[in-house]
């Protein structure tokens, strides 16, 4: 009886995930926003790769990803757990990315039916350059697709946290949560604390509740916690604020990937997250072990917290790509 009580339930959609967006898994049947998006988007936007949509990727842009990818772009052998609803395994600027794929979530198939992982999928690592859709930060790392949430988007701690550990013990480098809770999980900071000792990063939104409040597992030391801003480069009005979160990242409108082989528009820290998961990504080959523990987790962070552009707020600011690969 004491396990089952302490099971607490992730409503990912409402807390985690979008927030109050403007669209939801099915934005492509939303034509009259969509179309409100697209124009901004080309009025605002930029054509940075071959990507048919990286016009629409105004975040890339803000964060200077294309300059910092003129010095890496990444490497395959470098791996982005995204602990999620799935990973939409037939999706053309996913696909040939996903290196590992496991489902510790109610449902029967590690796919994503929801939509929400493959959007944080597509930020962290979409194919780039491929003629297709998005470009993903971590241009080319890998992804490795830890299905924690069920087709409706909701799961427990005990699914994240046995996660977190297995997707470490499979050679994860990044872990990626755009999930959040509010209340503390002993056996999910214990997960956390074995990823950041195994040398992983682990990056966690927010959440969308535009509180000071402490949400789980981002308020964990370990964890990078991350909110969301928008184009104007402000918080965005929905995003959890105060010391204990880290960093901030593009989290309004943002266009990726989702489910069924389609792209949308999504709006929250669950957005946010990814980019500072792809920025890791792309320093972890540059950053050398400079304290002598034999793992780079901590000067990778340490990269990213200090090469931030001014946000107030956060602690130490929105990412800059550029000048963060620029340190490394």
């Amino acid at each position: 009886m004491k396990s089952f009580l302490v099971e607490t339930i992730l409503a990912v959609l409402i807390l985690g995930a979008f927030g109050n967006a403007l669209v939801n898994p099915s934005s492509h049947n939303l034509p009259g926003i969509n179309l409100l998006c697209h124009a901004l988007a080309k009025v605002q936007g930029d054509m940075f790769s071959n990507d048919s949509y990286s016009y629409y990727q105004w975040g890339m842009a803000k964060i200077q990803a294309p300059e910092a990818w003129e010095i890496a772009s990444g490497d395959s052998e470098v791996i982005i757990a995204v602990l999620d609803s799935g990973i939409d395994l037939e999706h053309p600027d996913l696909k040939d990315k996903i290196v590992a794929s496991v489902n510790f979530a109610s449902s029967d198939t590690d796919d994503d039916l929801f939509g929400h992982g493959s959007h944080v999928a597509g930020i962290a690592a979409a194919s780039s350059d491929n003629e297709v859709g998005v470009a993903g930060l971590g241009q080319d790392c890998s992804l490795m697709n830890v299905k924690v949430l069920g087709d409706d988007g909701k799961g427990y701690t005990s699914w994240v946290a046995k996660g977190i550990r297995w997707a470490v013990d499979n050679g994860a480098d990044v872990v990626n949560m755009s999930v959040v809770i509010d209340t503390p999980s002993g056996q999910l900071e214990k997960a956390v604390e074995y990823a950041w000792e195994h040398g992983a990063v682990v990056v966690a939104a927010a959440g969308n509740n535009g509180s000071t409040e402490p949400t789980y597992p981002a308020y964990y030391e370990n964890c990078i916690a991350v909110g969301a801003t928008d184009a104007r480069d402000s918080l965005a009005s929905f995003s959890n604020e105060g010391d204990w979160v880290d960093v901030a990242a593009p989290g309004v409108r943002i266009y990726s990937a989702v489910n069924d082989s389609n792209y949308g528009y999504k709006s929250g820290t669950s957005a946010a997250a990814p980019h500072v998961a792809g920025l890791a990504a792309l320093l972890f080959p540059l950053v050398e072990d400079t304290n002598g523990n034999g793992r780079v987790n901590d000067e990778v962070r340490e990269v990213i917290e200090s090469t931030c552009d001014d946000l107030s707020g956060v602690r130490y600011g929105r990412i800059n790509a550029l000048r963060a690969l620029k340190l490394a």
